[in-house]
């Protein structure tokens, strides 16, 4: 008996938070215009209201979806909504049996075709052709209306309406309700109420002081030249450009304050001051310059990628030249110093016998296997001479 009463303070509350925030959507319900919505995303949105966090001292109205559910039932109970029944609209047998007819035509069509392009094709056998039979019939007997090779339609959305339902019981899922609660928004409040204080202002007219009645008058010819100067700026503008675009052939396109007509704000429609394009050959020259230009870049660019590349690679050939150098560099150095060094001992020996000088190891083994050569010579000589006697 309480619940069937007068909604109280708090419930009108929350109905009026799940009106204005709850997405709805509007339809046709017996033969009216009605504001219908899911029941799913009616808890989800008092589930994210102020009445689900808890309060100093207060505990929270909706803790969990069940408490959602409990409260939206007091809620239709007290006549806020009501439970619908979504019925889908069925088609007339007319059109379903046209649309019947048209699809065997289309499917008969097809057959044809495809039993000429399959008598003009050597390459496929019996047996393939017996299975496409076999293919084709299943599908058939699957798919009374569509037919194999046919395009597929676009999915339309179906159409349906709306009826009360027997069990009144608000339940959560993807269940309908229909708003009978439409309580008058704050803003159209508002906004009817300055309208009605204009009005009546307005029919005041007479009444008001000299003062005031001389600075509207002053106000509403301001507005009304200020209007009149965009309306012939507007007009002037085409002019301007039509006039420029004759005496240029059509190259030179010159718009003066472009956005004045356009949809934007109040400032940007006198931004920017004027516009200027220049449509004739050179333009397109330039257009093939600049495209040149960049590609000539690009190029550039590669090749110069390419060439450290094998500046990279010269410079470490080189450093392997180098290091292979100063080991033969060394080598030839060594040489040197000896050639030098028996050069030294020949002048000394050469000019007295009693000079001395420090001798390395390798210099004594080379003037020992010399030494053994020249002994050798000598006793090939003698031995020859003595053959030659006997």
């Amino acid at each position: 008996l309480q619940e069937v009463g007068e909604p109280f303070k708090e419930e009108k509350a929350v109905a009026k938070y799940l009106r204005f925030n709850c997405p709805t959507k509007s339809t046709n319900m017996m033969g009216h215009r009605v504001d219908y919505f899911i029941a799913s995303k009616a808890v989800d949105c008092l589930l994210d209201s102020k009445w689900a966090k808890a309060k100093k001292g207060e505990e929270a109205l909706f803790t969990t979806r069940e408490s959602v559910v409990d409260y939206c039932n007091r809620l239709l109970k007290k006549q806020f909504f009501h439970r619908a029944l979504k019925v889908m609209k069925m088609k007339p047998d007319k059109d379903t049996k046209k649309e019947k007819e048209k699809g065997k035509a289309e499917s008969g069509k097809e057959e044809e075709k495809k039993s000429k392009k399959e008598s003009g094709k050597d390459e496929k056998t019996k047996k393939e052709k017996e299975k496409e039979k076999k293919k084709d019939g299943e599908k058939e007997e699957c798919k009374k209306d569509e037919t194999p090779g046919t395009p597929k339609k676009k999915e339309t959305k179906r159409k349906f309406k709306l009826e009360p339902h027997e069990d009144q019981i608000f339940l959560d899922g993807n269940e309908v309700y229909v708003w009978i609660y439409d309580p008058v928004h704050f803003k159209t409040f508002a906004m009817g109420l300055v309208l009605v204080i204009a009005v009546i202002a307005a029919t005041l007219f007479p009444l008001w002081p000299a003062e005031m009645r001389v600075g509207v008058y002053y106000l509403s010819v301001g507005a009304g030249c200020f209007v009149a100067s965009i309306l012939l700026l507007a007009v002037a503008r085409c002019i301007l450009f039509l006039i420029i675009w004759l005496i240029t052939g059509g190259r030179h396109h010159f718009w003066f304050l472009p956005n004045l007509t356009a949809d934007v704000g109040f400032i940007d429609s006198f931004r920017p001051l004027y516009t200027h394009e220049y449509k004739g050959p050179k333009a397109d020259s330039k257009k093939e310059e600049k495209s040149e230009s960049k590609k000539q870049q690009k190029y550039d660019s590669e090749e110069k990628s390419d060439s450290e590349k094998k500046e990279e690679e010269d410079g470490k050939t080189e450093a392997t030249r180098n290091s292979g150098t100063e080991g033969s560099g060394g080598d030839r150095h060594s040489d040197t110093d000896s050639d030098r060094r028996e050069d030294d001992r020949s002048q000394h020996s050469s000019g007295n016998g009693n000079d001395f000088e420090m001798i390395t190891k390798e210099e004594l083994e080379q003037q020992t296997d010399e030494g053994d050569c020249e002994e050798e010579e000598e006793e090939d000589t003698e031995s020859r001479p003595s053959h030659g006697k006997s």
